[in-house]
């Protein structure tokens, strides 16, 4: 089963080649995305059961990612929200768990390891 996943990230060149990546490789089915802290979290909230994983950056061009955690605490347990940031030191990764994220990766390093959560997932859900 594909993940219908929403993207929020602001830069165009990554959020193209992230949404090429895993639906190549990973199982998902890119069903929106955002570049504002606002646009996340208005079309999160009105298309609740329209989204399986959320990945958000923290960085946007207006807000912050971390209003777009804060704004999907309350989700089903089935919907998973993940961090991709070049800022995941552990002082990020300590206050996204607060915020209840599923799992923080490193768009540096920790690409792979994206994919592989993005598979697990997909394979969960079928």
């Amino acid at each position: 089963m594909r993940l219908k996943t929403y993207i929020v990230e602001d830069n165009p060149t990554i959020r193209e080649n992230l949404i090429g990546t895993l639906e190549e490789l990973a199982s998902i089915n890119a069903v929106g995305s955002a570049e504002t802290e606002n646009e996340g979290k208005a079309w999160l909230a009105e298309n609740r059961n329209e989204w399986d994983l959320a990945i958000v950056d923290l960085f946007l061009k207006q807000g912050s990612g971390l209003g777009v955690l804060a704004s999907c605490r309350d989700r089903p347990s089935r919907q998973k929200v993940v961090v991709l940031s070049n800022y995941a030191t552990a002082d990020i990764r300590q206050r996204c768990a607060q915020l209840g994220v599923d799992a923080v990766f490193d768009k540096s390093n920790e690409i792979d390891a994206l994919v592989d959560y993005c598979i697990q997932q997909s394979s969960q859900s079928a």
